[in-house]
């Protein structure tokens, strides 16, 4: 009988915070975004400007076994465009808020994360802390409770001017231990890109509404 004792499907608690998997922004569009982060974000220094798919995610070893599921669950969605213009906020108690800026449309990150659960299978559905439901967002900082948070949204939103991207590919990405605790990418994988046997560049798929 073949030991399956050691496969990520039965390594359950193998749940890593030093692992994720995100939308990163293309870098031209990063420094409104940075500009709000680097005076209203802690974790400026860790993490790039992101969309958060899935955290905590497996560790890093593992990226080569299931960056296949991912991609064939990902390959027939077509790159689509995203919005960044509404500010919101997260609260967690009366004195800890997050702001975030909201990307649209918002039904295609759910059609993302959706293939995204299928891929990773039942080991997601067992991972600790898992929050309810899916919100996108794209966080900017962090205020002290609700009016502290309203008053800065207040602030990003003078000035502010919509940014627009495209979403083509989801990222892997891991950071080591302090002090070098910065995350990194590790693997790009791109939307709407099947698999292919040969050196053959695969073919342009058409737009859909969908």
């Amino acid at each position: 009988m073949t030991d399956t004792s050691s496969s990520p499907r039965h390594r359950i608690g193998l749940w890593t915070h030093t692992t994720a998997v995100v939308v990163v922004p293309p870098e031209d569009v990063w420094e409104p975004i940075q500009a709000i982060r680097r005076l209203y974000d802690r974790k400026f220094r860790r993490w790039m400007p992101h969309i958060t798919l899935i955290y905590p995610f497996r560790p890093r070893e593992e990226f080569e076994e299931i960056a296949p599921a991912i991609e064939a669950a990902v390959a027939d969605l077509t790159p689509f465009e995203t919005i960044l213009r509404n500010f919101r906020f997260f609260e967690h108690s009366p004195i800890s808020c997050t702001v975030w800026l909201e990307p649209e449309p918002g039904n295609l990150f759910h059609a993302l994360y959706g293939r995204l659960l299928t891929a990773c299978g039942e080991a997601l559905s067992m991972r600790p802390a898992a929050p309810p439901g899916f919100t996108p967002h794209l966080s900017l900082g962090q205020a002290k409770g609700p009016e502290a948070a309203r008053a800065l949204i207040a602030t990003f939103r003078e000035g502010w001017r919509t940014l627009r991207f495209t979403v083509s590919e989801v990222c892997l990405i891991w950071r080591s231990a302090r002090p070098d605790d910065v995350f990194r990418i590790a693997r790009r994988i791109r939307l709407g890109t099947p698999a292919v046997s040969d050196n053959r560049e695969p073919q342009e798929r058409p737009s859909s509404s969908g």
